[in-house]
């Protein structure tokens, strides 16, 4: 067991250590681990570069792993590059995550990145999760395949929440949005979070409702963070809610900034990204919720690609061409509609 950490952490600094930076995708200010984060568990799984600016996670038989921010926000972007394990990966959860569900264990708030291991041969998907004031049984889960390899290279991932709107990124992409509104009540999160990454076993559940399970002959199971992002109104966690002024500039910089502002060119990328690779949407899934939750935008022509069940009728397939692997990008003017 020591000897596979050791082969593991040196491979890792050999990583880093001949690794050409990426670019960051928007303009924020990257940190370094201990500049916003602390180990959370997996003792002996959590492995630091030399610099102190990557961090991988370790999931083995004894142990999966996580970390967690030094402080709570009320509000902000967060944001990390991820590399995924590779192989067979069934049962392996991967997530990147906002929680107060140590302080408020009935009443929590939740925004979630899952990303769901797979057999061999199968590509990983990622599920989003929005849960406010203890709405866990009322989930708002959206699940997606993604049109590259997130186990080859590093792809950035990121949760914009605002008062007023939440949005998902891969890369630049916005994936997904959610508006808030006064029909959700309380089911919109409101209170101060704090930042997670963990990698744990979800066999119960994650591959195929847990018909697949860990395989640990291929342990150790890593999960690479980069291009660490907190950006947001930092609370007292004595405090808990702040008053009323306290993020009073803190949320108009985050509301100016270009991440939170969705021009039509990046609602294009995403209504196209949501077209080629959702698989499964709760806003679609009459079954469950014979009445459409409040938050849901209804689009007739992506709803029509859905059972009643919520899943897709297309699965995505493979596209082979030079283009293969990019995102609908908001940026690129040779993908881009008349706006």
């Amino acid at each position: 067991m020591a000897i596979s950490r050791f082969l593991t952490a040196l491979v890792f600094f050999f990583h880093v250590a001949t690794a050409t930076a990426t670019a960051s995708v928007f303009n924020v200010t990257t940190l370094a681990f201990d500049e916003g984060y602390s180990h959370l568990f997996g003792e002996g799984n959590l492995v630091r570069s030399p610099d102190g600016r990557t961090v991988r996670l370790l999931l083995n038989r004894y142990s999966g792993a996580g970390f967690i921010s030094s402080d709570l926000y009320n509000h902000g972007f967060f944001s990390a590059s991820i590399k995924l394990p590779s192989d067979y990966t069934a049962g392996v959860v991967v997530a990147f995550y906002t929680s107060n569900g140590d302080i408020f264990p009935k009443t929590h708030d939740e925004l979630d990145f899952e990303f769901l291991g797979n057999i061999r041969g199968e590509k990983w998907r990622i599920q989003t999760n929005v849960y406010g004031n203890g709405s866990i049984g009322r989930g708002r889960e959206e699940r997606y395949i993604l049109p590259f390899d997130p186990t080859k290279e590093a792809h950035r991932y990121s949760i914009l929440w605002t008062a007023t709107h939440i949005i998902f990124y891969v890369d630049h992409t916005p994936i997904r949005e959610v508006v808030r509104s006064d029909a959700m009540g309380g089911e919109y999160p409101s209170k101060p979070m704090s930042v997670y990454a963990t990698i744990w076993d979800g066999s119960t559940w994650a591959t195929a409702g847990g018909a697949y399970k860990i395989k640990y002959k291929y342990a150790p199971f890593v999960a690479e963070f980069s291009d660490l992002v907190l950006r947001g109104c930092r609370v007292d966690p004595i405090q808990q809610r702040p008053s009323t002024d306290h993020c009073t500039d803190a949320d108009a910089e985050l509301m100016a900034a270009d991440f939170a502002i969705m021009t039509p060119r990046k609602r294009a990328a995403m209504r196209r990204f949501r077209e080629r690779y959702m698989i499964y949407s709760v806003c679609y899934d009459t079954l469950r919720y014979p009445n459409t939750l409040p938050d849901c935008t209804i689009v007739p022509s992506e709803q029509e690609r859905f059972w009643e069940s919520g899943s897709t009728k297309f699965p995505p397939r493979r596209r082979r061409s030079r283009r293969q692997g990019r995102l609908p990008s908001a940026s690129d003017p040779t993908n881009q509609p008349d706006v």
